[in-house]
């Protein structure tokens, strides 16, 4: 009977955050049938995409024991410095000049990743407080880059990325299994992807075992400046414009995404799939509430109760593993 309890436990532990999307889905499906309308599940797909590219890096930032309160931010300037690009581009070829108006954005995004990185790694300021105040600097770069004015008037062109499709799937739900994908086979298959998980484990063991815990973390911050700026281009190209203020709040939603996909804030422990189910969940969530007609203010009180129903399922679930 032990036994047979400790294998539901492990069982649940690893499964639950699937049967509870499941669960959720069939419930919202009952309460109103147009939840599982392909078009609807299309819009949840897209709607989720730009949060779950931002979280897979925030995902890689909390397994090595760290934080990222700057990604929306990063996102707003990535997408923001892409867009003037744009607005100036004199290039005759649409694909070549989106191609160069996302390496922009990319590029950014890294610096401002290896940025923190540096601030983490050399200068020994803890994640939360260099990401804060990264937080506070870039947003403030934004506003003073435009003096506060979004910048319109950008191609048709530039739109493709945020509001086209390939097939019946839209382009950016395309971008999101791709990153979900790629980051998977990082974290699963590849020496670094152990070494972000023994970092966030344990730090000390893994800095006497011979791992470079230092690269380890630069190269999770760098992961998620990049992951930031494209979700930040994606925004840009669905609005077709350039926003000062894109994606405030983008921080709290990937953090969110990423708990409720199961990753430990402590560190070590947590998977991309588990943060793409997360953010599925919330986008559901949020989804279903919509079409209900239920107020925004009780869609906030309700995505918080899961927040911290998940966070408190994955502590428990934790010591029931010891």
């Amino acid at each position: 009977m032990k036994m047979l309890l400790k294998n539901w436990q492990i069982f649940m532990s690893r499964y639950a955050i699937i049967l509870a999307l499941l669960v959720l889905a069939v419930i919202i499906s009952i309460l109103t049938p147009r939840f599982i309308l392909p078009q609807n599940l299309l819009n949840v797909g897209m709607q989720i995409s730009i949060n779950a590219i931002i979280s897979v890096g925030m995902t890689c930032v909390i397994l090595t024991g760290g934080i990222d309160l700057s990604v929306g931010p990063v996102a707003a300037l990535s997408g923001l410095l892409a867009a003037m690009f744009v607005k100036k581009a004199f290039f005759d070829s649409a694909f070549f000049m989106t191609l160069i108006a996302i390496i922009i954005s990319i590029g950014i995004g890294l610096i401002c990743g290896l940025f923190n990185g540096l601030a983490v790694t050399k200068f020994r300021v803890t994640p939360f407080i260099t990401t804060l105040a990264t937080l506070s600097i870039i947003r403030g770069v934004c506003f003073l880059l435009t003096n506060s004015k979004p910048i319109f008037g950008l191609p048709d062109s530039i739109a493709w990325i945020g509001q086209g499709y390939i097939g019946n799937v839209p382009v950016a739900v395309v971008v999101m299994i791709i990153i979900i994908f790629l980051m998977s086979i990082v974290l699963k298959k590849t020496k670094t992807g152990r070494y972000i998980y023994a970092v966030g484990s344990n730090e000390e063991v893994a800095r006497l075992s011979g791992i470079d815990t230092n690269r380890i973390k630069f190269f999770a911050y760098a992961i998620s400046g990049i992951l930031s700026a494209l979700g930040g281009f994606i925004l840009m190209s669905r609005l077709q414009t350039g926003q000062p203020n894109a994606a405030v709040g983008y921080e709290l939603q990937a953090i969110a995404a990423t708990v409720v996909g199961g990753t430990k804030l402590s560190g070590g422990k947590g998977s991309v799939t588990g943060t793409l189910v997360g953010a599925l969940i919330i986008g559901i969530l949020n989804n279903g509430m919509s079409l209900l007609q239920i107020s925004s203010y009780w869609q906030s009180v309700f995505t918080g109760v899961v927040i911290l129903g998940a966070v408190a399922f994955n502590e428990l679930a934790s010591q029931n593993e010891m």
